[in-house]
């Protein structure tokens, strides 16, 4: 049996008890005979806490339940089985209702693991076999078929496939994909049937990374939530000397049994951890994976946010800036020329290009005669044009740069970008600035930290100086340090720290130790288990910066939730206590009181579970 059935099952038997006993002394048969019912009905939670109490006891814990079987075991030695019974009723309601507020808050966690890949379709000699995920070797073929989950990480070897990540990365949208791109396992197929190649086994897969953290999450205690522990040991004591005293000025015990009623079973140890889960399982349906609790508390008391720049701040990598084209062309034009001739090309630049082409939706043509010039550009014909892409050198020789392209030229003359220069059957028609482009989300993203409570905000990077002032100038910083190797991050991130609880948020190998370094670190688009993923507290899978903004925010309500809960238990069970030690408040009363102080109590931290979370709780 279960504790989540034993527990079901004391608290049938001690609502039955209390029924049958109050049929029997309704007709009238005595109090002896229902006496004698409540306390049978009652004697087998005592039991069971007791054995519950010993156990953790002998594991070096102890807990506030101590006062539910001082209170039971004291209605029963003083001839109140009416209100040990109610007791028990209270006391193993209320670990129903924490079983129910546990599993409410785990839900989403556990709707993650439940949708596990289990199997693969792998190509072979015989055709496409049917097997296990755990049987996938790296280098594998796959066939993904529509409506089904990935089943590890891998490359796309089809020319398109459409995707439903927000199960690992909160994007509503399908996204699409192109051949060679990196797909990730625990995605959705969202259209028709596509071949990728396995890139990582399962176990080393982005969702098995996913699975071990919501692990993490449902074992971890937060600093928090080990003060609510320690707080425990405080109070047994404390409720025993109120019932004392109580009992000592009126002489009267009833009045500090009903001291020991009103305090049992007390929440405070409870409404930490629903709200902390709560707040984890928010945070993973949005894509934003927390190493447990105590990673989510301490984000929630960041003052400091520090930033590297390539890949988090920008988009980290060669992207389309600016297209300048000549008097009467078009851009979209151009560029579909340009993508066109780029597919037979090997440089850096080409797959930018053709992604840019894509983002657009123009249709590529098969280039013909193409001649790489290694280092300068590529010539060759599309449709009926000859195109030329590469440098000013190749493209133009001593030639002179025409009117309509010095302004552009004279503009980027400093800057840390790449120019191609595209001329059509020999004439410049256009020129193409590629560099690395600031995030679309990141001056919102920066300024919802502003609101959240983020005091203090830096760039740190390897880049040089002025590719650290181009993008620093866009951006609401207080300070910027460039030209940092990865040991001066970390002596940056060290001193920050000395001054306030401080975050990283970086995405590359290369930031690693600059992460762990820090009071939280925050890895951005992991991709599986990568050197700054293992490293970091907290891991966004969505490929943005707006989403680290939304962890602060879940971060900061959950524990004013937490906190919430907490002093609304402690003030409430105060004030039944000193009614109780007057004698406003019966034994039966008072532990009807407290259960409803419980159930206050557990509903207000669910609520972390809830949207609301810009600002406040």
């Amino acid at each position: 049996m279960t504790e989540s059935t034993l527990r079901r099952a004391l608290l049938v038997i001690a609502i039955l008890g209390l029924a049958v006993g109050l049929g029997v002394w309704r007709t009238g048969n005595g109090p002896l005979e229902a006496d004698t019912i409540w306390t049978l009905a009652t004697l087998p939670v005592v039991g069971a806490l007791a054995v519950s109490i010993l156990r953790d006891f002998w594991i070096g814990r102890f807990g506030v339940d101590a006062i539910a079987l001082v209170s039971m075991s004291a209605a029963l030695l003083l001839g109140q089985p009416l209100a040990a019974v109610v007791v028990a009723i209270m006391y193993a309601g209320g670990t129903v209702l924490e079983d129910f507020a546990r599993g409410r808050a785990e839900r989403n966690l556990k709707a993650l693991t439940d949708r596990s890949p289990r199997v693969a379709h792998r190509a072979s000699k015989l055709g496409i076999e049917t097997i296990s995920v755990e049987d996938v070797a790296v280098g594998d073929e796959l066939l993904v078929l529509a409506g089904e989950l990935l089943p590890v990480d891998g490359i796309l070897l089809d020319e398109t496939a459409s995707l439903d990540e927000s199960a690992v990365s909160g994007e509503p949208l399908p996204e699409r994909r192109g051949v060679g791109d990196v797909l990730r396992s625990g995605t959705l197929n969202a259209g028709e049937s596509f071949a990728m190649r396995a890139s990582a086994v399962a176990e080393q897969s982005t969702y098995a990374a996913i699975v071990r953290m919501v692990a993490a999450a449902q074992t971890a205690k937060s600093p928090f939530i080990r003060m609510a522990d320690r707080f425990a040991l405080f109070l047994l004591p404390a409720t025993l000397l109120v019932a004392g005293a109580a009992w000592y000025v009126s002489g009267d015990p009833i009045r500090a049994l009903a001291v020991l009623v009103v305090a049992t079973p007390c929440p405070l140890i409870l409404a930490a951890p629903v709200a902390f889960i709560g707040g984890v399982s928010r945070a993973a349906r949005a894509g934003i994976l927390m190493k447990g609790s105590a990673a989510l508390e301490a984000l929630a008391q960041v003052r400091t946010a520090i930033f590297d720049k390539t890949g988090t701040l920008t988009i980290g990598g060669a992207e389309l800036i600016e297209i300048e084209a000549a008097p009467g062309r078009d851009e979209d034009q151009l560029l579909q020329f340009l993508a066109s001739l780029e597919q037979a090309s090997h440089h850096v630049l080409a797959d930018a290009i053709i992604r840019a082409a894509r983002a657009r939706q123009l249709v590529l043509s098969h280039p013909r005669d193409v001649r790489e010039h290694r280092g300068a550009g590529v010539k060759g014909r599309v449709e009926t044009m000859a195109v030329a892409a590469g440098s000013r050198a190749l493209v133009l020789a001593d030639g002179p740069l025409p009117d309509w392209a010095k302004s552009g030229e004279e503009r980027y003359r400093d800057e840390p970008v790449l120019r191609v220069f595209v001329a059509l059957d020999g004439r410049l028609a256009g020129i193409f600035t590629f560099g690395d482009a600031l995030r679309v989300d990141a001056r919102d993203a920066l300024a919802r930290l502003r609101l959240a409570g983020i005091a203090r905000m830096v760039m740190l990077t390897g880049d040089d100086g002025a590719a650290a002032a181009r993008m620093s100038v866009l951006l609401d910083l207080d300070a910027v340090v460039a030209d940092a190797t990865p040991a001066e991050k970390v002596a940056m991130v060290e001193a920050e720290k000395a001054l306030a609880p401080t975050m990283m948020v970086g995405d590359g190998i290369n930031d690693a130790p600059a992460l762990a370094a820090a009071t939280v670190g925050v890895a951005m688009g992991a991709r599986g288990a990568t050197a700054s993923s293992e490293a970091a507290d907290v891991i966004v899978l969505a490929d943005r910066l707006e989403p680290v903004a939304e962890a602060v925010a879940i971060a900061r309500r959950t524990r004013a939730i937490a906190l919430q809960s907490i002093i609304a238990g402690l003030a409430l069970s105060g004030l039944a206590m000193i009614a109780a030690a007057m004698g406003q408040i019966s034994p039966v009363a008072g532990a009807l009181l407290q259960e409803a102080i419980d159930v206050a109590v557990i509903l207000n931290a669910l609520r972390a579970l809830g949207d609301r979370h810009p600002g406040g709780a």
